[in-house]
C-alpha cells in the first residue's frame, strides 16, 4: 500500500487548525511553504508524496516526479483539470461539501429576497413610507414549486431545507439520484431527461451544478423563453452556466421575474453593468458566509482521504475528466488566480491577505508543527 512520507502545505490556516492538519500525517515529514514562494515549492516537492494547497494546481508543482496526491482547498476543480495535470497521473481532490449548509442558506436568502421584494421594502423604509404598492400579490415559499439543477452536496442540502418550507421540490441531475424519494420529481440527463419540465413549471430554478463543457451557457436565450414569466432564477454554481447577456435581456424583456446571483460569468462584474441596478436582481460578489469552522471541515475531508490513499480506496471529491472545462477558457476564483500568479514576495506583501483570508495568528511553523 502507498505511504505518505512527506507533505507540503501552502494553505492559510490558523495555528489551531494547522496543528490539526499536521496531526493528520503523524508519520510524515510536514513542511509549510508560502504559496507565493514558487522556487521553494519546487524544491520541497522534489521528494514529497502529497501537497495541501491554496488555489489550483500550479505548473511549478508538476515538476515533481514523486507527488501522488494534491488537495486543493476549494470545491471546483476546473482550474486544475488541464491536460498537463492529467498527464502526470496525480490524484487531485477538492473540498466540495465543506460549505454546503451555508450555500443552501444563501440560495434561500436569494429566494426570500425575491418573495419579499427586499429592495422595494428597504426603499419604502428609507422614505418612511408605510406599505408598498402591489404587496398584496406577493407570495412566500410555502406550497410553491422549486427545481434544483444539480443534486450534489449543495443541492441535497438545499433540498432538505426547502422540504421544511413545504415546497414542492424537483431535481435534475446528470446521474441517478439515490434516495430522496420524497422529491416530487427526478429528472436524469443520462436517462434521456431534460430540465424542460422544471423550466416550464417551477416558480424557482436554482443552479447548484458543475460547470463543464456540457453545462456552459446552459441558460441562454432559448432557455429563458421556456421559463415561467414569474419565475426566479438563483445561480450558486458557476457564472459560466448562465449567458450573462441572455439573462440581462430576459430580465429586461420580462421573460423571467428576477434573479439572485452569487456568481456571474464576468467576475468581477463591471460597475456599469445594468444587472447592478435592476430592481428585481440581487447580487452577492461570490461571497457566502462561512460555516463555523470551514478549515476544520476541510481537514476532516483531508483526513479521510489520507486514510483512503494509504488503503488504496477511491478518494473523496477526486478530479475526473468531467471537471474539464474548455468552452470558455480557464475558470478560477480570484484567489486561485492570485495563488497561481507569478507575483513577487514584495508584490504579495502589499495585498491585505488577512482581510480576505482571516488571521493566521502565527509567524513560525514551530508554533503548531508538533505531534500530540
Amino acid at each position: 500500500m502507498p505511504k505518505i512520507r512527506k507533505v507540503v502545505s501552502t494553505v492559510w490556516y490558523d495555528k489551531e487548525n494547522y496543528h490539526r492538519l499536521r496531526n493528520v500525517f503523524p508519520e510524515a515529514d510536514f513542511v509549510y511553504v508560502n504559496f507565493y514562494e514558487k522556487d521553494k515549492i519546487r524544491e520541497e516537492l522534489k521528494d514529497a508524496d502529497a501537497a495541501i494547497i491554496l488555489g489550483d494546481v500550479d505548473n511549478c508543482m508538476l515538476e515533481s516526479d514523486t507527488l501522488k496526491w494534491i488537495f486543493c482547498d476549494h470545491s471546483g476543480l476546473n482550474g486544475s483539470a488541464r491536460d498537463e495535470v492529467f498527464a502526470k497521473n496525480i490524484i487531485v481532490t477538492g473540498a466540495a461539501g465543506r460549505s454546503a449548509p451555508v450555500l443552501a442558506e444563501h440560495c434561500i436568502y436569494f429566494m426570500l429576497q425575491g418573495c419579499y421584494h427586499t429592495k422595494e421594502l428597504l426603499k419604502a423604509q428609507e422614505e418612511g413610507k408605510w406599505g408598498v404598492e402591489g404587496s398584496n400579490t406577493w407570495r412566500g415559499l410555502y406550497g410553491r414549486k422549486v427545481g434544483i439543477l444539480g443534486l450534489g452536496n449543495n443541492g441535497k442540502m438545499l433540498a432538505d431545507r426547502l422540504r421544511a418550507f413545504d415546497m414542492d421540490v424537483y431535481a435534475y441531475d446528470k446521474f441517478p439520484i439515490k434516495g430522496y424519494d420524497w422529491l416530487k420529481g427526478k429528472f436524469i440527463a443520462n436517462n434521456g431527461d431534460t430540465p424542460d419540465w422544471i423550466l416550464e413549471n417551477c416558480d424557482f430554478v436554482v443552479l447548484t451544478l458543475m460547470l463543464t463543457d456540457e453545462t456552459y451557457h446552459m441558460f441562454n436565450g432559448e432557455t429563458f423563453k421556456k421559463m415561467k414569466k414569474d419565475a426566479f432564477l438563483v445561480n450558486m454554481a458557476r457564472g459560466g452556466i448562465v449567458d450573462t447577456q441572455a439573462l440581462t435581456e430576459a430580465l429586461q424583456n420580462g421573460e423571467i421575474a428576477g434573479a439572485g446571483l452569487d456568481v456571474i460569468e464576468e467576475d468581477p462584474l463591471s460597475s456599469d453593468h445594468p444587472l447592478w441596478r435592476m430592481p428585481n436582481v440581487y447580487i452577492t460578489p461570490h461571497t457566502t458566509p462561512q460555516v463555523p469552522d470551514r478549515a476544520r471541515r476541510s481537514i476532516e475531508i483531508i483526513k479521510e482521504n489520507a486514510r483512503r490513499f494509504e488503503a488504496g480506496e477511491p478518494m473523496l471529491n477526486a478530479m475526473t475528466e468531467r471537471d474539464r472545462f474548455t468552452a470558455g477558457g480557464a475558470v478560477t476564483s480570484g484567489f486561485a488566480r492570485l495563488t497561481n500568479s507569478n507575483l513577487s514576495k514584495e508584490e504579495i506583501e502589499k495585498i491585505p491577505l488577512e482581510k480576505f483570508l482571516g488571521k493566521k495568528g502565527w509567524t513560525d511553523p514551530s508554533e503548531w508543527n508538533y505531534l500530540d
